[in-house]
């Protein structure tokens, strides 16, 4: 990493109902970020999509000894997110930049969950901006946040699944058929899914046919396209990665007992569930998910960080006997203190300030090979 402070721009908040778990995550990033490396610049995005300089947590970051408190707010002076970007001093959104670009280094983590944040569309505004960035890029980022694009890679690249549907709900969709198809393929119980949306938001666990066209409605509140999946039997399994092109590892696995009915928001966030770090597992079983980790991140071309999830069919206290199911893939998952992610990387010898500096580092690297592969003449 450069000798000189980096000016780290964390995004955080959001339009995407994951707004508030943003603004959490964010707070401890900012908490984590080593300020004798990084300049550290707040920069919230309200629910209603104005951005803005995060006043209250760049003020108490300059104070010696002030605390942050639980979460952060996405509220401030409004900004011109370019000028911040490329360095210039946080101005009013109205006004021009008052200090021109100095030479520091700018990179920006994007804190942000769910549609509009982690689905390519920041990134795809941070590759125009020329700016480098943490976490996956724009394919990567949209592939992983659509579930039925990550179920059609993952299968393609030959990785074990659970069975599943996906239907798109309008207008026209004629339900009843819908769930006759849907019971006739996948039996009960299931689980409804958004297909862009994350944190359990939008989820439902339907036992029969009776409550599926509420819980098809429900997820297409948050999206049109639907995902429907078989219930697996067995545990719920997470594995950290970290790493750009051939350098990339896995933690150990860890595993979540939901305190209710399936790993929910509430569980996620209101640590409503236990989470065993590490995952008690042998050796042989810790070798295996690590390896699929690794290959389902690369199935999907994701580079700088993910969180990918397992159901495990062990075969044991009535569970199935299919072995590692691969479950979906989460580029830029929760930060929090209850958050698996760095739970994992931490059990795994790597805490978090030097967490937050190994994904500085791999957004540089990656932006520097864009830099050298990156042509503008015909």
């Amino acid at each position: 990493m450069t000798d000189a402070r980096i000016r780290l721009v964390v995004l955080y908040g959001g339009r995407s109902a994951e707004h508030d778990v943003s603004c959490v995550s964010a707070r401890h990033v900012l908490a984590a970020a080593d300020p004798d490396r990084y300049e550290v610049v707040p920069v919230g995005i309200t629910r209603e999509g104005r951005w803005v300089l995060g006043t209250q947590a760049a003020r108490l970051l300059a104070a010696p000894g002030s605390a942050l408190p639980d979460r952060l707010e996405a509220a401030g002076e409004p900004v011109e997110i370019l000028p911040v970007l490329h360095g210039s001093a946080p101005t009013p959104h109205a006004g021009a930049p008052t200090t021109p670009p100095d030479t520091a280094t700018t990179v920006v983590f994007p804190v942000l969950h769910g549609p509009l944040g982690e689905d390519g569309t920041i990134q795809g505004l941070l590759e125009l901006a020329e700016v480098p960035y943490v976490g996956a890029g724009v394919l990567a980022s949209a592939v992983c946040m659509d579930k039925a694009a990550t179920k059609v890679h993952l299968a393609h690249a030959g990785l074990p699944l659970v069975r599943h549907v996906t239907v798109t709900i309008d207008d026209h969709v004629d339900r009843d058929r819908a769930v006759r198809t849907i019971g006739d393929t996948l039996g009960f119980p299931v689980f409804v899914k958004p297909a862009n949306m994350g944190s359990s938001v939008g989820v439902s666990k339907v036992d029969g046919p009776e409550g599926l066209a509420a819980a098809l409605d429900l997820a297409a509140s948050y999206d049109r396209r639907v995902v429907v999946e078989e219930s697996a039997r067995g545990r719920e399994i997470e594995v950290a990665v970290l790493g750009n092109d051939d350098d990339v590892r896995a933690s150990l696995p860890g595993e979540i007992v939901p305190g209710a009915d399936f790993y929910d928001y509430s569980d996620k966030y209101d640590d409503g569930a236990d989470l065993l770090v590490p995952a008690p597992l042998d050796d042989d079983e810790i070798d295996a998910v690590r390896e699929l980790a690794v290959a389902a991140y690369r199935a999907c071309g994701v580079e700088g960080l993910a969180r990918v999830d397992f159901f495990y069919e062990d075969g044991r206290s009535g569970h199935g006997t299919r072995g590692w199911l691969v479950n979906e893939i989460n580029t830029m998952p929760g930060f929090t203190p209850i958050s698996m992610y760095p739970k994992l990387w931490a059990v795994s010898g790597l805490e978090y300030p030097a967490l937050v500096d190994r994904l500085v580092e791999l957004a540089l690297e990656r932006h520097a090979r864009q830099l050298r592969h990156r042509r503008t003449d015909h």
